[in-house]
């Protein structure tokens, strides 16, 4: 059955965060900028990787991962892929909001990197490219690209595509209770034209993946997509949560 190969230090997982930074990422929401709530976030499941890949004093290298904010063009701030020790002791991530949102481009940067690694990654879980936005974007439509990296696999598993959309108001029902939110089954449970694009664009959830979540304290079921709408601080934790969710021997 796909998505059941564990994270280890000889099989790591790879995941690709692909983080909107353009100038609306500036605004505030929920309390905050919604930056901050990227960087509190992104920091919060880079926490628990390393607690998933610990055991005594040795932090194993379960997790490689590649970090990519994008703006006019995507930025690949670890110069290639890390392993999650070597990102952890790089310190807490601070991105910046600089100008506009070619989510094509952070795409194809996430499809030729995995176009090169994927021979090197039967045995390892399927990689994850877990991409955050704020708002629609600018320059060429990502959805083909993203649908040819859904198309990619190993022997785990296609390539899973996760996205958050951090706005207000993407539901036809509001999300009052994170924790206890199922997960977004059908387009029809979205009101914004923007997030039914990129439930198009996003995987359905592992079975495995969701037993990870929920041992998280989450109840997303499986098989609802893995697209988050991210109308409240929690939700964007959930969101990024579900992006650290593979498996861990």
């Amino acid at each position: 059955m796909p998505y059941n190969t564990m994270a280890t230090a000889v099989t790591p997982a790879l995941i690709i965060y692909l983080l909107d930074c353009s100038g609306s990422m500036g605004e505030k929401f929920d309390g905050a900028k919604k930056i901050e709530h990227l960087n509190e976030a992104l920091h919060g499941v880079l926490k628990r990787m390393v607690q998933r890949s610990t055991k005594g004093d040795v932090v194993s290298p379960r997790y490689n991962l590649a970090l990519v904010p994008y703006s006019d063009r995507p930025r690949d701030v670890l110069a290639g892929i890390k392993t999650i020790k070597e990102v952890w002791d790089q310190g807490r991530p601070n991105f910046a909001p600089t100008t506009s949102t070619d989510t094509a481009a952070a795409f194809r940067f996430a499809l030729d990197l995995l176009q090169k690694e994927l021979p090197n990654l039967n045995g390892h879980p399927a990689p994850m490219v877990c991409h955050l936005t704020d708002g629609a974007y600018t320059g060429d439509d990502p959805e083909p690209i993203a649908r040819q990296i859904m198309q990619l696999a190993n022997d785990d598993g296609n390539v899973l595509v996760e996205n958050i959309f951090i706005a207000p108001n993407l539901t036809q029902q509001p999300i009052s209770d994170a924790s206890a939110w199922a997960g977004i089954i059908d387009a029809s449970e979205l009101h914004d034209p923007y997030a039914i694009k990129l439930f198009n664009m996003s995987s359905e959830l592992p079975a495995s993946y969701a037993e990870v979540v929920q041992a998280d304290g989450y109840s997303l079921k499986p098989g609802s997509r893995m697209l988050i709408p991210g109308t409240s601080k929690e939700l964007v934790e959930l969101a990024f949560a579900m992006s650290g969710a593979t498996p861990t021997r």
